[in-house]
């Protein structure tokens, strides 16, 4: 296809040639100039009317640079239909132009031609804006205020964007901190302290980066002579721009100004809170440090909540055990238990099984450390080891309010294993999680916790299992053919398993997309373990981890490399990022 700019180039001549040829004296106007339907951009005798023609110029040159943009653009992105995007912006100008030079009117001219200009490039840039990352997004608030410190900089003027009537500084990226005092109150004094600093703006931009990036935690690590800066993203840690070690210890101490933190405090632990505002967002971050050989070490955890709880049908569980999950759930009474090692999503999945319950005719009630994400009408409470609020003192205090059903963050140790296995004896419903490696080992980790066997035995319903694995990238993700060893070894059938998917090995170009990691997102993968009476007697008599498994497996249970084979089968992750979570 013929460049656009070549034939911009010539249409441009075209269009100050008929310019010219209507200021020439009046007898020697063409009979195009003289037509009646020139009228619109006229004034009298048919001479061009400067007024009305310096708009439709300057929308003219918007075209030519945009749809020279637009050429460029979606070869770059290699993911759009250049031909198309390349015509429709193109010739959608042309239209216009013709319209406002051949309509009478010139109003309605110059309506068309805006429409015929804006509106393909408007579409184009809300397409495109799907398809890249955040910060590569264009008609954006932080995009317009990039561009207007560009222009500045260029003028030899410093880049900012003006203060608003609330006093922040909105330079830079588009985020707001909120400080925290001691106590989690808002605390606006504390942001007041950390503008002063010069690293303010570098704490911005990491912050804007982490977020943007999906990432979870942001890790900084002092070493020598620099601060290395790395994003957990998809439970992978992945390298970042690293700050010089002055730049760092600054911006250290602007996140520990806003998490109210001792500043002067540099080898005992210390852990905080803040929060932020990034557009429509509210994001919290639990902000740990620790003295090192090298420095101070922090790890900021990301708390984003607009990519909060979803449904159980969301979170990877196949249809039918989301069905099975969705009545243990909403029984009367019970305890349902998650397990799984830190950083599997037990909490994701514990919220999104609260939404199954009526939250209008029952009374819920959290305990949490800390409360992760809000739900609406269910009481949340987040216990507070400093100031002597404990799982077990907590669940004592709750059990007196007439709760239908309680959320337990976490069972940490016998006191409050035990009280939660009374309450599900005594019409609560209970959830709960324990770190342990599968479903039949977490009914162990409460016999060690010092639970009575017959206790476990009357309390539990169910245990769920979980693990998250990476989901391989639409865009750039390739087929092959899996050995018939392998299928064999899994107990796959080789005649029906054609493909199976993996992240490209030598990459042409960056996809942009992923980024290149092969990876976008996570999903779950489940095992279920229900408590039929056969294992309640089980548990009561003498519990052994094989006769539980054989029962569990007897009545259909799907261990989790097997439900992680299904998720590789269907596409959605490969066999290597399975194997790197389920050994």
């Amino acid at each position: 296809m013929i460049r656009p700019r070549l034939a911009l180039a010539t249409l441009l001549f075209g269009l100050f040639g008929l310019a010219a040829g209507a200021d020439a004296a009046e007898p020697a106007l063409s009979l195009f100039a003289q037509s009646p339907a020139m009228n619109g951009l006229r004034g009298p005798g048919f001479y061009l009317n400067l007024f009305k023609f310096l708009p439709v110029l300057a929308i003219y040159l918007l075209w030519v640079k945009t749809t020279d943009w637009v050429d460029d653009d979606c070869k770059e992105l290699g993911n759009l239909r250049f031909e198309m995007w390349n015509s429709v912006v193109f010739f959608s100008g042309v239209l216009g132009l013709a319209m406002v030079w051949a309509i009478p009117s010139y109003f309605i001219g110059i309506i068309l031609l805006v429409l015929c200009y804006f509106v393909p490039i408007l579409t184009y840039s809300y397409v495109r804006n799907q398809t890249v990352p955040d910060d590569r997004k264009v008609l954006t608030l932080y995009h317009f205020g990039e561009v207007m410190n560009g222009l500045m900089n260029k003028m030899g003027m410093k880049g900012f964007f003006n203060k608003g009537d609330s006093n922040i500084d909105r330079a830079g990226p588009p985020i707001v901190f909120v400080g925290k005092s001691n106590t989690g109150k808002i605390d606006p004094d504390r942001v007041a302290k950390a503008e002063e600093s010069k690293s303010y703006m570098a704490c911005k931009e990491l912050v804007y980066d982490a977020v943007l990036r999906r990432s979870t935690d942001i890790h900084l690590e002092p070493t020598t002579d620099q601060m290395s800066i790395r994003y957990r993203i998809d439970g992978i840690l992945h390298a970042a721009e690293p700050f010089d070690r002055p730049t760092g210890d600054a911006v250290v101490n602007v996140f520990k100004v806003l998490a109210a933190m001792d500043i002067s405090e540099k080898r005992k632990p210390q852990d905080g809170s803040f929060g932020a505002k990034l557009e429509s967002r509210d994001i919290n971050f639990r902000v740990a440090t620790s003295g090192s050989k090298a420095g101070e070490k922090m790890v900021m955890r990301i708390l984003d909540n607009a990519s909060s709880v979803g449904k159980l049908d969301e979170v990877g569980l196949r249809p039918k055990l989301a069905g099975e999950i969705r009545s243990l759930v909403t029984q009367p009474h019970g305890m349902f238990l998650l397990c799984g090692p830190t950083g599997s999503g037990k909490t994701t999945t514990l919220y999104a099984a609260l939404r199954e319950i009526d939250r209008f005719q029952k009374n819920i009630i959290t305990v949490e450390d800390p409360i992760e994400y809000v739900l609406d009408n269910v009481t949340q409470m987040e216990i507070n080891t400093k100031s002597g609020a404990t799982f077990a003192g907590s669940l004592r205090s709750i059990l007196r309010q007439d709760p239908d059903v309680i959320m337990i963050g976490e069972i940490r140790d016998q006191e409050t294993a035990t009280i939660a296995c009374q309450a599900a004896t005594t019409g609560h419903m209970v959830f709960s999680t324990v770190h342990s490696n599968d479903t039949v080992t977490a009914l162990f980790r409460l016999l060690d916790l010092g639970v009575e066997p017959f206790m476990i035995a009357s309390a539990l319903t169910a245990v769920l299992g979980q693990r998250l694995v990476r989901v391989l990238c639409e865009t750039c993700k390739e087929p092959y053919k899996p050995k018939p060893e392998f299928l064999k070894k899994a107990n796959l059938p080789i005649d029906k398993v054609d493909v199976f998917y993996r992240k490209p090995a030598e990459p042409e170009q960056v996809c942009p997309q992923c980024g290149g990691n092969g990876y976008l997102g996570r999903t779950g993968i489940f095992e279920l373990l229900v408590i039929t009476e056969a294992m309640r007697d089980m548990i009561r008599e003498n519990p052994s981890i094989n006769a539980i498994k054989a029962e569990a497996r007897k009545n259909g249970m799907i261990y989790l490399q097997e439900d992680g084979l299904r998720q590789v089968i269907q596409g959605k992750t490969s066999i290597d990022e399975l194997l790197r979570v389920v050994k």
